[in-house]
């Protein structure tokens, strides 16, 4: 299948509802955390829409069919004293992996991070996600977890 003609934009208020199914895939499917409900996912979504200095969200779609979905969300770095991007999203349909969707939308993301002044875009992976430590090592990604150990608190 040719997918020089998909295409990735920002996502706008008309696209939320056709964009859950594919974040609820992401969340329950491929992460198999809890399926959150339509009104969270509606919520969520939009808030990035309506505040978009918290963060950016994109879409891959062909012919208005979405393929795919990366997001961004911005914060500070005293140490760099500019702001970052984080890439914590990064997700593609099951049945169109494996045909450089992810890393045109990877792309798109570190342009949109360079062309806004972003400091450093830095993202997360699973340890056991061999694909997408190959994309990222292939993009010039560096693995920094040498020197930080991540926590977290459930609330």
């Amino acid at each position: 299948m040719n997918h020089t003609n998909s295409h990735i934009r920002p996502i706008n208020a008309a696209d939320i509802k056709k964009l859950i199914p594919l974040v609820r895939s992401y969340i329950v499917d491929f992460y198999k955390c809890p399926n959150p409900s339509d009104e969270e996912l509606f919520n969520h979504i939009n808030s990035l829409i309506k505040e978009p200095s918290l963060g950016k969200q994109f879409v891959i779609e062909r012919e208005n069919e979405f393929l795919g979905f990366a997001t961004l969300y911005f914060t500070f770095s005293t140490t760099k004293v500019k702001k970052i991007s984080i890439l914590n999203d990064l997700f593609i349909r099951e049945d169109y992996r494996g045909k450089g969707l992810g890393e045109k939308l990877f792309e798109f993301a570190l342009a949109y991070s360079q062309n806004n002044n972003y400091a450093v875009m830095n993202w997360k992976t699973a340890s056991d996600n061999k694909t997408a430590q190959s994309l990222y090592n292939k993009k010039g990604g560096v693995n920094t977890n040498n020197t930080w150990i991540n926590y977290e608190i459930k609330l």
